[in-house]
């Protein structure tokens, strides 16, 4: 089976410390060419991973006949027209989170990926952590009983390596959009993606202009569960802070670490399967089991995991949050 071979268009801090390293170990893979605005990065970054074509434009490494898959790991405000182009010209896509700045965007990407048959793919990583990947198992098993509440956080501060973040037009939005969509998306997943009726939300800048620093929210999903979510880029915290809690009637799980427990006979019993593995070694390994789950369903494995449809379902959510911020309501969504 010959190789899948790819471009990547973006080379920012994801791309080197992840999505390079990775796809350079995979072996019927290969790295055709490499994008980004900054030549000289471009030129240095080709050099380190042994790539031979290298652009400052997109267009060049979509139309090339040589690639069959483009990653695409820029600002958000370029996934729009770089995916575009890229399932247009017959490439399957792989998209960092989020897959655009607003629901509109990401609806017409995902359309546009049926209209062409091509697989989009939107980077979620945790979804490929080795603990909430087992988490994952024990809830479709049944472990906990019926969930009915869930907690989500990420506390983080915010980091320089992508000053255009901060940027409403580059950026979309704030932290919601940075640290939020990845909580709400875990959330979501874990529990099998309940159908969200209700959203109420408050945001906050306190340290940024035209993005929010923090967000607050609670999710009401059909039947009877809600979901509460934190994150922020400035909430005084001795440390950075990245949790999911999820309550069944027959027990509960946590997240970071791993903890299982469930109700047996009266008295509650800990379930949770040994690990040796470290939260640094965990974060590596959801880049790797992403990116491997995706060549894996370009060779038609198995079907996509974080389509383009849920991606449109999780930005319809933050919208709400936002419109719920704006006017002091809660926010009924179709």
């Amino acid at each position: 089976m010959k190789n899948i071979r790819v471009g990547v268009i973006g080379l920012g801090w994801v791309a080197q410390v992840f999505h390079l390293p990775v796809l350079s170990k995979i072996d019927d893979v290969e790295i055709v060419a490499v994008c980004d605005k900054d030549k000289p990065r471009s030129r240095s970054i080709a050099d380190k991973f042994d790539v031979t074509n290298v652009s400052t434009d997109p267009r060049q490494i979509i139309d090339r006949e040589d690639v069959d898959a483009v990653l695409v790991t820029t600002s958000t405000d370029a996934h729009h027209p770089i995916v575009t182009a890229a399932l247009a010209a017959g490439k399957d896509v792989f998209v960092e989170k989020p897959i655009a700045r607003t629901y509109h965007e990401a609806k017409e990407l995902t359309e546009l990926a049926h209209k062409e048959k091509r697989k989009l793919m939107v980077g979620m990583n945790n979804r490929f952590r080795p603990d909430t990947m087992i988490l994952k198992s024990f809830v479709e098993k049944g472990e906990l009983g019926k969930l009915f509440y869930a907690k989500g956080g990420w506390l983080k501060s915010l980091s320089g390596t992508n000053p255009w973040i901060t940027r409403k037009d580059k950026s979309g939005g704030g932290v919601m959009l940075d640290l939020g969509i990845v909580m709400l998306d875990l959330v979501l997943w874990m529990m099998n993606f309940p159908k969200v009726s209700h959203v109420s939300g408050s945001v906050y800048n306190h340290k940024t202009r035209s993005v929010e620093d923090t967000c607050l929210a609670t999710i009401r999903m059909a039947p009877d569960c809600v979901l509460t979510l934190e994150v922020s880029w400035s909430l005084l915290h001795a440390q950075d802070y990245f949790y999911t809690n999820l309550y069944g009637t027959e027990g509960s799980a946590l997240i970071n670490p791993l903890r299982i427990h469930k109700q047996l006979h009266g008295s509650l019993v800990n379930l949770t399967p040994a690990s040796s593995e470290t939260p640094n070694a965990m974060y590596r390994k959801s880049y790797e089991n992403q990116l491997r789950h995706f060549m894996g369903a370009l060779r038609g494995l198995h079907p996509v995991i974080s389509t383009g449809e849920e991606s449109m379902e999780r930005m319809k959510v933050v919208e709400a949050i936002y419109k719920s911020s704006r006017t002091g309501k809660e926010v009924k969504l179709a």
